[in-house]
């Protein structure tokens, strides 16, 4: 990112208002397409681990890379985001992988990709209760629309009917939305790589041990593709979806960038398609492609 350099501008905290809001937009976008694979990328994995599992291992892994990254660049710990570090990294690195992975248990990763479309309203939300940002009524409209076509898909039995599965992608969202924002607000002091890396290390105790404690009954024989999926949760969507994603809320602003996680339901419905072998359906795709519109329509709506 452009802070990335470690000079102390980069650690200067900045303005709510985002600096270059286009090439935020982008950079976020890279996370969102690595964060879409995360669903598919579960399905596979839980045919050789129990969520359990797979939500602290991915953990233990990541913030593996993460300290060395630290420790060869010689970074020293924030103390004075210790405690938003942890939060943003309980609900990141535990809430939402753990919730989804129990989804996944019981609705198709297509299902659930379009269900969190609801994300991006959410993060809006939390981003004008505490991360100091105040969307405009264009903004909230579209953000509404958004929000609206994603619970009728939902709701409306396209793919299978509403359940429990639904429940826990709701819980999953909140997770990510709250998190989403802490670590946005954190990305405005330092480089993004550096705050999803501390998050990792701080909460790296609990993954270890959750790691051990699931080792015994959540290890089924897994094969290539679920020890492939289980490392591309780990090294993807645990570390690097995050270091672009972060990166892009800092410079274009966290409601704002948040909107292009509406793109995420493209990008999973093809993943689960090509991988799983899901069917994508034309009410799925048109649903799809009407949150793109309304993406593409809120993108200049007014943010403070």
């Amino acid at each position: 990112m452009s802070e990335a350099s470690g000079s102390p501008a980069s650690i200067r905290p900045a303005s709510p208002a985002p600096a270059h809001p286009l090439a935020g937009l982008a950079i976020g976008f890279v996370g969102v397409v690595i964060f879409g694979g995360t669903l598919p990328a579960t399905h596979v994995a839980l045919e050789g681990f129990s969520p359990a599992f797979i939500t602290f291992c991915r953990a233990a892994i990541a913030a593996s890379v993460a300290a060395v990254a630290l420790l060869v660049l010689r970074k020293r710990f924030p103390r004075q985001h210790a405690l938003s570090l942890f939060t943003a990294g309980v609900l990141l690195i535990y809430g939402f992988p753990g919730f989804s992975s129990v989804a996944m248990q019981t609705v198709p990763a297509a299902h659930g990709g379009v269900v969190l479309g609801v994300l991006p309203l959410m993060t809006a939300t939390f981003a004008a209760l505490f991360g100091g940002e105040r969307p405009g009524l264009a903004f909230w409209a579209w953000s509404i629309t958004g929000a609206a076509l994603v619970m009728i898909f939902s709701l409306s039995g396209a793919d299978i009917e509403p359940g429990i599965g639904d429940l826990w992608l709701a819980c999953a969202a909140l997770s990510a939305s709250c998190g989403y924002v802490i670590s946005g607000k954190l990305a405005r002091t330092r480089p993004g790589w550096e705050v999803i890396s501390w998050a990792l290390v701080i909460t790296a105790p609990l993954s270890l041990a959750g790691t051990w404690f699931a080792w015994d009954t959540g290890i089924s024989t897994p094969g290539t593709g679920a020890l492939t999926a289980l490392l591309y949760l780990s090294l993807g969507s645990m570390f690097a979806g995050f270091i672009f994603w972060n990166w892009g809320m800092a410079i274009g602003g966290i409601a704002r960038v948040g909107q292009v996680q509406l793109l995420q339901s493209f990008v999973t419905l093809g993943l689960s398609a090509l991988i799983l072998g899901e069917t994508v359906t034309p009410v799925m795709l048109g649903f799809a492609i009407a949150v793109g519109v309304v993406v593409w329509c809120g993108r200049k709506a007014k943010v403070g």
